[in-house]
């Protein structure tokens, strides 16, 4: 992969990475562009295809993984997400900064691509704190709720794994985090 180097974002649901992309994209619109992910679930109201996520079948996306364009993939909660070559390279291909929002699955499989990105984890204060961000979006159902905080403490243990990220951000505060996020990434 040629360009810039990419940095991938991590951390679990509701800890604030959309947030702090929403800014950094906002302020650097030129200088940073989103690589789209995969999935095979239904969109969530307001979301678009080909800006939000590639919303794809289960079959067209074990086509391309089987034919090796993904960097890398994982299941959570019934649906495939992942991240393709191609949506990385058109990217570079504006000559801007790839960002890829990926779970910790996901910073594992890119570990042992060419890849080379800066990884940084995004992290909740505290899970209660993470679980009421969750429960005030109304976005999930009880079950699906308690899916995302089980995978978020299973995230946060594998993160402390020493040298899987090379910045930790703890979210407890919005603009501390995005001035912590804003001085590596201006580096």
């Amino acid at each position: 992969m040629q360009g810039p180097r990419p940095v991938v974002l991590s951390g679990p649901s509701g800890a604030g990475k959309s947030t702090l992309l929403k800014k950094l994209f906002k302020d650097y619109e030129n200088i940073f562009g989103f690589s789209v992910s995969h999935t095979t679930r239904q969109p969530r109201p307001g979301e678009v295809n080909g800006k939000d996520y590639h919303f794809v079948t289960r079959e067209e996306m074990q086509k391309e993984i089987d034919a090796g364009e993904f960097i890398e993939h994982a299941e959570f909660s019934g649906n495939m997400y992942g991240t393709s070559k191609g949506a990385v390279q058109a990217v570079q291909a504006q000559n801007q900064i790839c960002v890829l929002d990926i779970d910790i699955q996901g910073v594992k499989n890119i570990k042992k691509t060419d890849l080379n990105p800066i990884y940084i984890s995004v992290q909740p204060p505290s899970i209660d704190i993470l679980e009421q961000r969750l429960r005030d979006r109304k976005t999930e159902t009880e079950e699906s709720l308690l899916n995302r905080l089980s995978a978020a403490r299973v995230d946060l243990e594998l993160s402390k794994e020493p040298g899987l990220f090379d910045l930790v951000i703890i979210n407890d505060d919005l603009e501390k985090a995005y001035s912590e996020l804003k001085e590596v990434l201006l580096e």
